[in-house]
């Protein structure tokens, strides 16, 4: 059996328990936002680098640049990589022009195709003139923009006439391929 209670009781009983309630309430809230302002999201954490001027973001396993309205995606950054003194011919040689690439390993490509395939007119595959070619792809010369990417033991950039040879090993491709976009954009001398 229920007690019979007088509405001051009543409304005394339901004003305690609306604080009770309200305070419960307002502890977790207070200590959510003090939680998440001291640990965060990893999300919001990221890491940068400056580099001869220019910033990198890293975001999600990537490092982002942005120069004058353009953005860049790279692997690694310019801190990562070996330095290749290498003379390669900068950005304006690939503007607006067809640029041809051979390789077989698909990261190394996406890098290429990321960064340069926002200024030049098409990327196509192709075979180099004198190499044994797969496929029906054209053969084109190093009087053509070419891109050739090949697995070897040695890390190497060269620049032949048009064509630029990246050679590394497998776990080094990438960032010798990351090296050369350096080059081309003009972060690395």
């Amino acid at each position: 059996m229920r007690k019979i209670m007088s509405k001051h009781d009543e409304s005394r009983k339901r004003k305690r328990n609306q604080i009770i309630i309200g305070g419960v309430l307002i502890f977790i809230m207070f200590f959510s936002a003090l939680g998440y302002s001291f640990f965060g999201s990893e999300n919001d954490i990221y890491s940068k680098v400056l580099y001869n001027g220019y910033e990198f973001v890293n975001k999600d396993s990537f490092w982002f640049l942005s120069i004058e309205g353009s953005d860049f995606a790279f692997k690694y950054n310019p801190l990562e990589v070996e330095k290749s003194y290498s003379e390669l011919k900068r950005l304006d040689n690939y503007y607006g022009k067809p640029l041809y690439i051979s390789s077989y390993i698909p990261e190394a490509e996406r890098e290429i195709y990321v960064n340069l395939g926002q200024f030049v007119q098409r990327m196509q595959y192709a075979c180099l003139e004198g190499e044994k070619c797969e496929g029906d792809l054209p053969i084109k010369s190093c009087e053509n923009n070419f891109i050739i990417i090949k697995e070897e033991n040695i890390s190497d950039i060269k620049q032949m006439g048009n064509c630029v040879f990246i050679q590394g090993s497998q776990e080094n491709i990438v960032k010798v391929t990351d090296e050369f976009l350096f080059k081309v954009l003009g972060i690395e001398q």
